[in-house]
């Protein structure tokens, strides 16, 4: 039976002496997801494909084309979303979710409703269920 040896200066630490850590895997999704736009985009997208402009008027609020046009190449090349131009006339460039995107939709959905019971008032609850 083998045997395994630890060099004498070091020793492995026990939760109570490195303190609580992040989870690697929620930090990762959350290098994706944290910046703003990110998980609306994402949910606009849940419900099918959709070009630039109705991306645009879909997230609901005071995005500027810069930060969609930056949000969405972030998410084309993380694997998320998929880009495809029709070469039209006229052309059109579509965005979709691939499945690793679609995989998401379920959680995106929790924290959805959590937001509805936690975060938003009576009112603001009532304008999104209209």
């Amino acid at each position: 039976m083998a045997t395994t040896h630890q060099h004498p200066d070091r020793h492995e630490e026990s939760h109570a002496e490195r303190g609580p850590r992040c989870d690697v895997a929620l930090s990762a999704a959350f290098a994706v997801l944290g910046k703003r736009w990110t998980g609306v985009i994402l949910g606009v997208l849940a419900d099918g494909e959709a070009g630039f402009a109705e991306l645009s008027r879909g997230v609901g609020g005071p995005i500027s084309d810069s930060v969609l046009a930056a949000r969405l190449t972030e998410l084309v090349t993380g694997g998320l979303v998929d880009r495809r131009v029709d070469t039209g006339p006229p052309i059109a460039v579509r965005y979709a979710l691939t499945p690793t995107g679609q995989a998401l939709i379920p959680a995106l959905r929790e924290l959805g409703r959590w937001a509805r019971d936690h975060l938003l008032t009576d009112t603001d609850n009532a304008r999104v269920r209209r």
